[in-house]
């Protein structure tokens, strides 16, 4: 089960009665929507968004990205660790290359140079992956990550 459902179950066995007494199909239909999406970080990139210095994260347009818009909430979870963030801005973009130019690599990550953090996200998306298009997610965090 996912963050959210988990989240929507935990609210619900709360106060079930309350619950469906107080939204109609449709509220708590959006109630499931405005939870936040739940994003998995390799460890190295999850610290830099728990401390805050991360403030650019990049992904390939999948479809399951193209609605996500400023005030969106996304929680990045590396094993147990989680981290809650208010999508500020989200900027497209037809290549790695162009992103890191213009969003600047130190906001992608302040501890490797833009060539080694090219390789790296090629490494981890493939050109098939790049060719979907590429997403400058700007983030800041809401909540202090657990641990």
């Amino acid at each position: 089960m996912g963050q959210r459902h988990r989240l929507f179950v935990d609210r619900m066995l709360a106060d079930p009665k309350h619950l469906y007494r107080s939204y109609t199909a449709t509220e708590l239909g959006r109630i499931m929507t405005a939870l936040p999406r739940e994003m998995n970080l390799y460890r190295r990139y999850f610290d830099l968004v728990a401390n805050g210095s991360k403030t650019i994260e990049v992904r390939v347009q999948y479809s399951n990205l193209r609605n996500l818009k400023a005030g969106d909430h996304i929680r990045f979870v590396c094993g147990r660790d989680d981290a809650l963030t208010r999508v500020k801005r989200v900027t497209r973009y037809t290549s790695f290359e162009e992103m890191l130019d213009t969003e600047g690599p130190e906001k992608v990550n302040p501890t490797s140079p833009r060539d080694r953090q090219l390789a790296d996200i090629r490494r981890i998306y493939g050109p098939e992956k790049e060719a979907l298009g590429v997403l400058a997610i700007e983030i800041e965090l809401v909540t202090e990550p657990t641990r």
